[in-house]
């Protein structure tokens, strides 16, 4: 999606301290309230019958956490170590597109609310601000990695890339599950085709021409192209969309340096398992050689528990944020930071673990129907 440009990123307003934020819902809630009714299914639909949208966050309704107890211990270390760098807790903040029809400063205040929190943001390759904007938004600076969308054309991907890693970037996230777009039928009924004027996908500016081409799903990707990117940056590739066993192993042995378990947040094929179920066969494919991310779902800081237990390095929010950004702006994301980082220390205490290396399979019980 493009259209006319965009304008100046706005300056921060000062603001009073927003609420206090009880839970996630909040938000939510909140944010349903404010965004255009049109934007606001954008943000919260999914593919068809919207059934894996509904399947991500139902299932984790039906693992149960079997805590162990006398442990000590103390005050919980929720540091993780992800491509050499440590991460202050083990939650991410994964791509999401067009931040800007949720709050004006849009990925900006994404950004600057991510670099207080010292964790990971993953700019969209469909962002509204340019990923220069982004990265010199926050103080401290947050840690970017950025979301690709491998484009048919080889040298204008690269151009991004190039962007991306002058920008700073630090990892590149290759969406791989969508060589087309999934039918999203809230869209289609809305009449959702193009960016309204104001925005545009400007990561997608043309080096040459100027102009900002139209995001392009490419049927034709393929393994091949994993190994082009391999060869074509030194970032550490995470692939994204990986629910099937047999490519987690493809992707060790296409020297892929970690998987993110997704379904694209039920946006993509609609009957495809909710990321959490097919997270223990991917961890166990992978057999600890890469590390194993999951997103899709997650709600609360015992959500994060579950799957760090069935085997994930860290999870990924997505519309968790987009939520907190429409009600409240940046310190809206901060306070849902700051919340699923207080809700998984909690978490970890009455589960008997110090640190998320603690937390293993036989602390959740089988699945069980919801």
């Amino acid at each position: 999606m493009s259209s006319v440009p965009a304008q100046a990123t706005p300056r921060r307003a000062a603001t009073a301290d927003p609420p206090p934020l009880y839970r996630v819902d909040d938000l939510e809630a909140e944010a349903r309230r404010r965004l255009d009714p049109v934007h606001r299914d954008f943000f919260a639909g999914g593919a068809g019958d919207e059934r894996t949208l509904r399947a991500n966050e139902t299932a984790f309704d039906g693992y149960r956490i079997l805590p162990r107890v006398l442990r000590g211990g103390g005050e919980r270390d929720l540091r993780i170590e992800l491509f050499g760098e440590t991460l202050p807790m083990p939650v991410l903040v994964s791509p999401t597109a067009f931040h800007r029809l949720a709050h004006p400063q849009g990925e900006v205040a994404t950004a600057r609310a991510v670099g207080a929190a010292g964790t990971v943001m993953v700019v969209s390759m469909a962002a509204t601000t340019p990923i220069e904007a982004v990265a010199g938004a926050a103080d401290p600076p947050a840690r970017l990695w950025f979301q690709l969308y491998p484009q048919p054309d080889l040298g204008f991907t690269a151009s991004v890339i190039r962007r991306a890693e002058a920008a700073g970037c630090r990892a590149l996230v290759v969406t791989v599950d969508s060589p087309v777009f999934g039918r999203r039928d809230r869209d289609l009924r809305n009449g959702f085709l193009d960016l309204p004027p104001g925005c545009r996908c400007e990561n997608m500016r043309d080096p040459e021409s100027g102009r900002v081409r139209d995001i392009v799903m490419d049927a034709t990707l393929d393994w091949a192209r994993i190994e082009w990117l391999r060869e074509t940056t030194r970032l550490p590739i995470v692939l994204k969309g990986i629910l099937h066993p047999a490519d987690a192993r493809l992707a060790v042995e296409h020297g892929v340096d970690a998987v993110l378990v997704s379904n694209h947040g039920g946006r993509q094929l609609d009957g495809a398992p909710a990321s959490v179920d097919a997270l223990p066969a991917v961890v166990a494919a992978v057999g600890g050689r890469i590390p194993v991310l999951l997103d899709g779902g997650i709600r609360r800081g015992t959500d994060i528990l579950a799957a760090l237990a069935l085997g994930a390095v860290a999870v990924g929010i997505g519309r968790p944020v987009v939520w907190a950004l429409a009600a409240r702006g940046e310190p809206g994301v901060r306070q849902l930071l700051d919340l699923l980082r207080a809700e998984l220390a909690r978490a970890m205490t009455l589960a008997g673990a110090v640190r998320p290396a603690d937390l293993t399979r036989e602390m959740i019980l089988d699945r069980v129907p919801v």
